[in-house]
């Protein structure tokens, strides 16, 4: 199970802002391609990876992350960007970032408040962080909009936000964008194993693209799907059960409670296999589950996923969270499909 690590720190290598996810889902394709198993794309460039024509138990979860785009060139050369997703801009702000133009050239930058010398603005601490407030310095030799214009760069340009992947000795992941590369390492993986096993399950994986606004598994589940599980990334904060080293089973997010059926063989098969798990309910969250069932499929939806401390910001998770909620669903595979 350490080769969840591995994966994870590749696929994060891999800038996928909701909106420009062609690079890795076109990566996670190819890692199948070879393979005996049932791949296809949906039109909006979402990916499931089947053992069966025609799934019964669907795991998902999103290869999207957090982003922005460049909203406005500014007349003395910085960009104003637009959030794509929910940023926390005071945890964003000082990070460097890739800005890729329309014909694929890439740009550095760092994201600042504007006017950020303390030297002359002695009002640096006390601004709001708010996009209005904040822009990205290039790292151009530009004065003006024009030199920025010079460069190609314009308004809808992607920007990627570095993710600093750290994998400590004590076994804590450090990286931006665990949510929801996290679980879609441990997907990943999981297809791996059960691939070399010979498996013909009625199990498949799909990789949502558009999670982060909203729509991600509106479309692509299979009509054969009798559940969903979804693999996301567990909350953690004050009125929350959530922990580091433990797979999460959420009973019910901001759209509602999830199946009872689904989450009581979750909760059983943890406690029978000795998963360090929790029970938690997530008070603003909605998922690709809450996408599916809003967009009309007849499913049973269960969520589970590792706890991620400082969500939509510098996040960080144990190794041993990771290995639980594979544990998990690989006991719900086996427990589920035939």
């Amino acid at each position: 199970m350490k080769n969840i690590v591995t994966t994870l720190e590749q696929i994060l290598k891999i800038n996928s802002p909701t909106g420009y996810t062609i690079e890795v889902i076109n990566y996670v394709e190819n890692l199948f391609k070879d393979s005996k198993l049932h791949i296809k794309k949906t039109n909006k460039g979402s990916l499931l990876v089947s053992f069966v024509e025609d799934p019964e138990l669907v795991i998902s979860g999103h290869i999207d992350t957090l982003g922005a785009m460049v909203k406005e060139v500014k007349e003395d050369g910085t960009l104003a960007i637009t959030k794509i997703g929910g940023l926390v801009l005071n945890s964003f702000e000082g990070e460097y970032v890739t800005i890729r133009n329309n014909e694929g050239k890439l740009f550095r930058g760092t994201f600042l408040l504007n006017n950020p010398a303390s030297h002359v603005n002695n009002l640096v601490e006390a601004t709001k962080r708010e996009i209005g407030n904040m822009s990205i310095r290039l790292d151009e030799l530009v004065r003006n909009k024009a030199d920025v214009a010079a460069l190609g760069i314009n308004v809808g340009d992607f920007i990627f936000y570095d993710t600093r992947f750290e994998y400590t000795s004590s076994g804590f992941v450090k990286s931006r964008f665990l949510d929801d590369k996290a679980c879609a390492s441990v997907m990943i993986e999981m297809i791996k194993e059960l691939s070399a096993g010979g498996s013909k399950r009625k199990v498949g994986f799909y990789f949502s693209n558009y999670e982060e606004v909203g729509h991600g598994a509106c479309v692509g589940i299979p009509d054969s799907a009798k559940e969903l599980l979804v693999l996301d990334m567990a909350v953690i904060g004050d009125g929350c059960a959530g922990k580091e080293d433990a797979v999460s089973i959420c009973v019910k997010d901001s759209s509602g409670p999830y199946d009872f059926t689904v989450t009581k063989k979750l909760r059983e098969l943890a406690s029978a296999n000795n998963i360090i798990y929790v029970t938690d309910i997530y008070p603003y969250y909605g998922s690709d589950g809450s996408a599916a069932l809003a967009a009309g499929y007849d499913v049973r939806v269960g969520l589970i996923g590792p706890g991620v401390s400082a969500s939509h910001g510098v996040e960080r998770t144990h190794e041993n969270a990771l290995f639980e909620t594979y544990k998990l669903t690989k006991l719900y595979i086996e427990n589920t499909s035939d």
